[in-house]
């Protein structure tokens, strides 16, 4: 695999977009912060080429995330790439994530490792539910000690990294979505029932994020709503696709009830401490 500069972004680009259910992240990373560092999640990339066509790509952010997306699993050339670095994690299509780690011997406990049903939708085929009564605002507009709580609490529940200061965390987060203006609370009338988000944002696609309904809301249909009413803002944006990794399954059967169909698995694979790659 080689290296790449910036004079080959339109190259790395074009790869991602042609795997983008499984690509959002390290595609949106690059796109918003670039190539050049400074960031923890600017990127770098290497490309595989056969007869003049990209055939794999592999993305790592300056905080030691990997996003493979090697359809031809050249894990041997990965392994040379990685060989002396920091992994924090891994994160992609849940085979390739499964194959990446063995071959690099990635022997600690993970302090999260999730593997999710990866969803996708055409938002011309989006089914809005009944959502009269119902509207979402800005994150910014919403009670922060109530989303910054919210955020907490979901942090908890899914996302449950070991000795995590979930309270800081959570404001960071809650910070940065105001900021980016990814996020949303839904109402119901004049009472905040949801919040809903996009943890990855292209022109021509968003993956759906950080959903959460405070337990004794739930199965009322508000994260479905939600969900609906935010992609409804992206679709009226000229966004065409959608996608997510679903927690559970009732998050499942809310997804699919709004269109989404099953594509196929996502991993997220996350060290407490950077894994260093030996020979």
């Amino acid at each position: 695999m080689i290296r790449v500069t910036e004079k080959d972004r339109a190259a790395v680009e074009a790869f991602l977009a042609q795997h983008i259910a499984t690509s959002m992240f390290p595609l949106s990373n690059l796109r918003r912060f670039g190539m050049a560092g400074g960031h923890p999640r600017a990127m770098r990339f290497w490309l595989r080429w056969q007869a003049g066509t990209v055939t794999d790509a592999l993305g790592v952010s300056e905080e030691g995330m990997v996003f493979p997306q090697c359809p031809t699993a050249p894990w041997g050339d990965v392994k040379v790439v990685l060989q002396g670095q920091n992994v924090k994690g891994i994160l992609g299509d849940a085979a390739q994530v499964a194959d990446l780690r063995a071959v690099l011997a990635l022997s600690g406990d993970p302090g999260l490792d999730e593997n999710e049903p990866l969803y996708g939708l055409s938002l011309a085929d989006l089914i809005m539910p009944e959502v009269t009564n119902f509207r979402l605002i800005s994150l910014k507009d919403a009670p922060r000690k109530l989303v910054v709580g919210w955020r907490r609490a979901y942090l908890e529940e899914v996302l449950p990294m070991p000795d995590e200061d979930f309270a800081m965390t959570a404001v960071k987060d809650i910070i940065g979505y105001i900021e980016a203006d990814t996020h949303r609370v839904l109402y119901e009338g004049e009472t905040p029932v949801a919040m809903t988000g996009f943890n990855a944002v292209l022109p021509e696609a968003v993956q759906i994020g950080g959903v959460y309904t405070p337990p004794e809301l739930r199965a009322r249909g508000y994260a479905r709503r939600a969900v609906a009413l935010h992609l409804a803002q992206a679709r009226a944006a000229c966004v065409e696709k959608a996608s997510l990794f679903a927690a559970s399954s009732q998050a499942c059967k809310a997804y699919e009830s709004i269109g989404f169909r099953r594509t196929g698995y996502f991993r997220i694979l996350v060290y407490q401490e950077p894994q260093v790659i030996y020979g």
